[in-house]
């Protein structure tokens, strides 16, 4: 038993070391480049197939990209109208963590709570991953889109 949470908690260690890794200015740029460029990319394909897909004229097609683009812009200012007010929600929500955290402590004696954090952080990193492979794209994001109609029955 007592390997296992030895085992449990090196990992769940080992993992968090490895995730926290930090990037130069640099690469921080470079990453943020390519993650553009591969947005701009994406837009690109989804405005052709659908040019594709519903035999759109140029005049509509230059009619959409406009609409995509201020529908951009919005959500832009938007995500920067409530980026203080997510702010405070985060530091709300270490802050109550870390009262569950003592709370947690002054209730479960030692050995149990550093179990229950390995548990707690064997989750989190469950979690972590399964976020990155849904950013990864490993699954479909949307249906394909449907250009036939059926007949009613």
């Amino acid at each position: 038993m007592k390997k296992l949470i030895l085992s449990i908690a090196l990992v769940g260690f080992g993992s968090l070391a490895m995730a926290q890794q930090t990037y130069t200015p640099e690469q921080k740029e470079a990453k943020r480049a390519e993650m553009q460029q591969k947005m701009q990319q994406r837009e690109k394909d989804h405005l052709d197939k659908m040019q594709k897909d519903l035999n759109l004229s140029k005049d509509q097609v230059v009619k959409v990209q406009e609409l995509h683009d201020k529908r951009k812009a919005e959500r832009k200012a938007e995500f920067e109208k409530n980026k203080d007010m997510r702010m405070a929600k985060m530091k709300e929500m270490k802050d109550r963590r870390a009262q569950m955290d003592n709370e947690m402590k002054s209730i479960l004696n030692p050995e149990q709570y550093k179990k229950w954090e390995a548990d707690r952080n064997a989750k989190m990193e469950q979690r972590k991953m399964a976020m990155k492979d849904r950013k990864k794209g490993d699954r479909p994001h949307h249906k394909p889109m449907q250009t036939a109609v059926e007949p009613a029955k």
